[in-house]
């Protein structure tokens, strides 16, 4: 089923036609299909979010990098998206199957904090990471401790229908009653025994069963344990995104997404309990997964002891959607290799973008912008209404609207052929590499005006979200920036904020410095400040 095309709808144009044939790959088919949602025009995406226990690194945030892109594509098809991912905050244990201490509670006792402080912290400082990497606001963000009472509930429901048993230690799924448990992922589930992925606990019927709930231990207080019907305790980690996607998206959805990590453990094991318990097939009808993002050959992990960040990007000068950048370059299922001369030469392509951007807006926005008239019939700057722009909330369809003054210069043919060809790629099971190639051919175009230039980066922007439609010229940002002195004030209240422990107000601060051009360094002597608007 194609999505809906209308002119009207509140995008600024009509959705491009080669969105019409979306193909993404689906894991379980193992195969590319044509995109069609259960009950178009509306797309219910969940998306496994993080375990708050540390920073999260930029591998991690590949996977909401991936969603980003794919959920802009499907607003600007015309979809009514609802967007949910997920923060961990409870039964995560640190060996990621069901032994170990909770990784939450773990990093609790080894700080002095509460769990709930811990969660807090690290769930402001990953949604302030997305913000800084251009992703748009989830619709919905669950936690898992504030939604015990809907995996109690699937619980039951699976031990009603046979599908899990009681042990010592917790309530345990019972993978021989799910005989397509190995389907999804292709497992040997008997090679997995003993994988450190496979707890070998002796008391379970299968070794690859799972927890559904485990006990607080005898004499163990935790500080996040609940009462249930079979003990008080607190829910494995699989059982979460089961219970919060239900409650969010309802029985089946259209598409699950998450990092190739997830497959052969954590997404085989939803499959299988919610299959079992809400008795549908497919539970989930495509799952999107996104390769891993490497250091030096192996993957970037916390395990491993890597901890790059947006905070690191920041410190040493480049802008996150440099990032975001180096991230489109590569298709979302190949391995992409992290380094800091491929970081480079992405902030170096995004810089030139972002000037091409700015020349081309100030041109296609008229005197007032410094450059020539529009062509007949474009829409002004001065004469848009604001009601053309305030069609939704801020997190979805606006961050896709295509800007004022950029439909007439597509209906260009040279841009339209350009905008096609983009599209298409993106229709390509988000092509995104092939989408940038097609962008820099029209950057070299000599044919081509500043202001197309401009209105195509916009167009595709759209997808890629690297903030081309109102990009401001690098090399006029730092004056912009303000006085020495206004940033040495910020810089102290970033200093008080940090001492009263009042992160949040640290990390806005340190956020909007960034925006401004203004890197921060945290040293053991305290904060110093160094201007990057100027660096190449």
């Amino acid at each position: 089923m194609a999505p809906p095309t209308d002119p009207a709808a509140p995008l600024g144009a009509a959705a491009p036609a080669a969105l019409a044939d979306l193909r993404l790959h689906d894991t379980r088919r193992r195969s590319i299909e044509r995109f069609e949602p259960i009950d178009a025009p509306h797309v219910g995406i969940y998306t496994c979010g993080p375990t708050v226990y540390a920073p999260q690194h930029l591998g991690n945030m590949i996977s909401q990098l991936t969603p980003d892109l794919l959920r802009r594509v499907l607003l600007v098809a015309g979809y009514d998206v609802t967007y949910v991912t997920n923060i961990t905050d409870v039964g995560h244990l640190t060996d990621d199957g069901d032994d170990g201490d909770d990784k939450v509670e773990a990093a609790a006792k080894r700080t002095g904090r509460t769990a709930a402080e811990i969660a807090a912290h690290y769930t402001e400082q990953w949604a302030t990471d997305r913000r800084l990497l251009g992703c748009l606001e989830p619709d919905e963000l669950p936690r898992a401790a504030a939604h015990v009472a809907e995996q109690i509930e699937m619980i039951t429901m699976l031990e009603s229908g046979g599908h899990a048993y009681v042990i010592d230690d917790g309530v345990y799924f019972d993978i021989a009653t799910f005989p397509t448990y190995a389907d999804f992922a292709g497992l040997n589930v008997a090679a997995q025994t003993g994988s450190g992925r496979v707890d070998n606990t002796g008391a379970k019927r299968n070794p690859a069963d799972f927890a559904l709930w485990k006990f607080t231990a005898p004499g163990v207080t935790r500080q996040q344990e609940w009462d249930s019907p079979w003990g008080r305790g607190f829910p494995g980690w699989h059982i979460e995104c089961s219970a919060m996607s239900r409650r969010y998206l309802g029985d089946s959805f259209d598409i699950h997404t998450g990092g190739i990590d997830h497959i052969g453990v954590h997404h085989t094991n939803e499959v299988a309990q919610s299959e079992s318990a809400l008795g549908v097939h497919p539970w989930v009808r495509f799952w999107v997964h996104n390769e891993f993002l490497n250091l030096s050959g192996a993957k970037l992990s916390k395990s491993a002891g890597h901890v790059l960040t947006a905070d690191t990007l920041i410190e040493r000068g480049y802008d996150p959607l440099a990032f975001r950048y180096l991230f489109l370059t590569g298709h979302y299922r190949q391995q992409k290799d992290f380094t800091w001369e491929a970081m480079d030469q992405a902030a170096a392509a995004f810089r030139r973008l972002s000037k091409v951007a700015a020349t081309g807006r100030a041109q296609a926005l008229g005197p007032d912008g410094g450059g020539e008239a529009p062509p007949e019939g474009a829409p002004t700057a001065q004469a848009a209404d604001a009601s053309d722009l305030t069609v939704a909330e801020p997190s979805d369809l606006t961050a896709v609207q295509l800007p004022v003054g950029a439909a007439a210069y597509l209906d260009d043919p040279a841009v339209a052929g350009y905008s096609t060809r983009i599209w298409e790629a993106l229709a390509d099971d988000l092509a995104a590499p092939r989408a940038l190639a097609v962008i820099w051919e029209a950057v070299r175009d000599e044919a081509l005006s500043s202001a197309q230039r401009w209105a195509l980066l916009a167009d595709a922007d759209r997808a890629l979200g690297l903030g081309l439609a109102a990009a401001v010229d690098p090399d006029e940002a730092a004056d912009a920036t303000g006085s020495d002195q206004r940033i040495d004030e910020l810089l102290a209240e970033r200093e008080a904020a940090r001492g009263e422990r009042n992160f949040a107000r640290a990390d806005e601060i340190r956020d909007l410095l960034a925006t401004e051009g203004v890197a921060i360094t945290d040293t053991a002597d305290g904060a110093t400040w160094r201007r990057t608007s100027g660096d190449g």
